[in-house]
């Protein structure tokens, strides 16, 4: 390959990663006109239009996609074995993109920060929008360096590192008539719930639970994000299960009360991705190594706290008498047919958490 040729595809491989020509030059500390002009001779060299004007921005061509899927391995290598050490939060000037949520976001911003402002001032943090099933083609299309999601494809281009298991919990206002010192299956199942749904499906992870038990609650509302949750809770007597570390500003300050779930539910672990182009990213190591370290902390100090204010829910011989009548008959359940169990019989099982 003749210089000029790498020379391209660096610039090339910048515009992609930035999506403006501006941005790119910045990137490279070139000019924008220097990047203009490359593009040009990109153009000619290979025969195709690479980018067309959308709106204010631009939009790679096929052909375009298909070369920088090619290329971003092979030029992070080689960045690699150029530069392998070369790293140093100090003097580095860097701008790293995380996909994550609002919940994420909240963990982490405000330590890492500190950090940035004591140890790496050049560091800049972006956040952009993190869609669950979207995490593959954000990290492969180099939108971010990190992301988070729920699984981990084995045998693919992705890493992962797992970092928390969220913990379910019922959430409902203080003054709920349900909040009392323990929440029964049998009321949890008549009352009216709410439901957090990204993608607008009104059936979630304990609707699955109840199924096999033959139970069915009533989702009477939904909403898209738990940031109108609160304000629903508050002023309702809806009932909502929910990440508890989702719900801690609200469960901590005593502005919504909190139980175990009266059913288990099995969580899935959630990861910090990235993709194996980067495994020898200095920069990205060091990230990762501080994001990983401060959620690890902050689940640490919230399931303690958790662990002090949940009430009581779950109980062992309720769900296994709804277990053998729906195993015998495969009927739906009735709740007048059946009797609140004793205290005597009350059972504390975790439910998809580590504490309760």
């Amino acid at each position: 390959m003749r210089p000029h040729d790498l020379n391209l595809l660096m610039i090339f491989d910048a515009i992609m990663t930035e999506g403006a020509i501006t941005r790119a030059a910045d990137r490279l500390s070139m000019t924008q006109p220097a990047v203009s002009n490359a593009l040009s001779r990109m153009r000619t060299a290979w025969n195709d239009e690479l980018f067309v004007k959308d709106g204010r921005g631009i939009q790679p061509t096929s052909f375009a996609k298909n070369l920088w899927s090619q290329i971003q391995g092979p030029l992070g290598e080689l960045e690699v074995a150029v530069n392998p050490t070369d790293f140093n939060p100090a003097t580095a000037k860097r701008t790293f993109r995380i996909a994550a949520t609002d919940s994420i976001v909240s963990m982490v911003w405000g330590p890492l920060r500190k950090v940035i402002e004591n140890e790496a001032p050049g560091i800049n943090i972006h956040a952009i929008p993190n869609y669950d099933m979207e995490t593959d083609k954000i990290l492969k299309d180099a939108e971010a360096e990190l992301t988070f999601s729920k699984y981990q494809e084995p045998g693919s281009v992705i890493r992962a590192e797992h970092v928390l298991d969220p913990s379910w919990v019922v959430v409902m206002r203080p003054d709920h008539p349900l909040a009392k010192s323990q929440l029964t299956l049998e009321d949890f199942i008549a009352a009216d719930h709410l439901l957090v749904s990204v993608t607008g499906d009104v059936t979630g992870p304990t609707d699955q639970v109840l199924a096999n038990l033959g139970l069915k609650r009533r989702v009477a509302m939904s909403v898209n994000q738990f940031y109108n949750a609160t304000p629903l809770l508050k002023e309702s007597n809806l009932i909502c299960v929910a990440p508890s570390l989702v719900m801690e500003k609200e469960i901590f300050s005593g502005e919504l009360a909190v139980f175990e779930t009266p059913v288990e539910i099995i969580s899935s672990p959630l990861s910090v991705m990235w993709h194996k182009r980067q495994d020898q990213d200095a920069g990205l190591q060091w990230l990762r190594g501080l994001v990983v370290k401060f959620i690890r902390e902050r689940v640490q100090r919230h399931e303690m706290l958790l662990s002090q204010c949940c009430r009581k829910a779950y109980c062992a011989e309720t769900v296994k008498r709804f277990m053998d009548q729906r195993n015998m008959d495969c009927e739906a359940f009735t709740p007048a047919h059946l009797q609140t169990p004793s205290n005597d019989e009350e059972t504390k099982i975790i439910a998809g958490k580590q504490t309760a």
